[in-house]
C-alpha cells in the first residue's frame, strides 16, 4: 500500500525575504518555520531528534562548490544531521524540497519506510546517497502518527459528556499511551 511521502500541509516553501544575512546560520529560526520543524529530505519532525538544536542547515548546492551561495536562503535546506552528513559536498542534481513534489518521486509503505519511484532517477539516486531506507525514519514517521492519533483522541475525551463512555475512551487512550511509550523503548534499545 502506497503512502504520500509528504502531506500537503508539510510542503516546505522559503518565504524569508528580509535582508541578506552574513552568516547562513543566522537563517535557521526562519527555515525551522518555512520547513514546518521538519527535513527537508526526510519529512521527519525534528522533535524525534532532539529539536531545532540537533537540526543542521543543508547547503543545497555544497558550499565547497558554489561558495556564492553560501548565504543565499534559496539554496538552504532544513535537515536532520543524518541526511546533511550523508548529502556532504555531493553535486548530483538533487530534487530541491521546496520546488519539486517529493510525492511525485517518493512514497511510503505502510510501515512508514521511504522508497523512490523507480521512474525517477534522482530519487533512486537520493534515497540511496541519503540512505532514506533507513528504519530510522520509518520508526520516525510511525512515531508522529502515533502522536497524531493521541491528539485526536485527546480532543474527543473533552467533548465527551456520558462519563461511562468517557471512562471507556479513557481507558483506551491509556492503551495508546501504553504503545507509545513501547516505540519510544524501543528507540532507546537501537541507539
Amino acid at each position: 500500500m502506497a503512502i504520500r511521502f509528504r502531506e500537503d500541509k508539510d510542503v516546505p516553501q522559503r518565504t524569508y525575504t528580509g535582508s541578506k544575512l552574513a552568516s547562513y546560520r543566522g537563517y535557521k529560526k526562519y527555515l525551522k518555520s518555512d520547513f514546518g520543524g521538519r527535513c527537508g529530505y526526510t519529512n521527519c519532525n525534528h522533535l524525534w531528534f532532539g529539536g531545532s538544536s540537533n537540526f543542521h542547515i543543508d547547503h543545497f548546492k555544497p558550499k565547497s562548490k558554489y561558495p556564492h551561495l553560501e548565504t543565499e536562503y534559496n539554496n538552504l535546506v532544513y535537515s536532520c544531521s543524518y541526511v546533511n552528513i550523508a548529502k556532504s559536498d555531493d553535486d548530483f542534481e538533487y530534487l530541491d524540497p521546496c520546488d519539486d513534489d517529493y510525492n511525485e518521486h517518493f512514497y511510503r509503505d505502510a510501515k512508514g519506510s521511504i522508497h523512490p519511484i523507480e521512474t525517477s532517477s534522482k530519487a533512486v539516486y537520493m534515497h540511496t546517497k541519503l540512505k532514506l531506507y533507513l528504519s530510522r525514519y520509518s520508526i520516525i514517521y510511525m512515531l508522529d502518527l502515533l502522536l497524531q492519533k493521541m491528539n485526536q483522541l485527546k480532543k474527543v475525551i473533552e467533548g465527551l459528556t456520558d462519563e461511562p463512555y468517557k471512562n471507556e475512551v479513557l481507558q483506551l487512550q491509556g492503551e495508546l499511551a501504553n504503545e507509545f511509550i513501547g516505540y519510544l523503548e524501543y528507540l532507546e534499545i537501537e541507539q
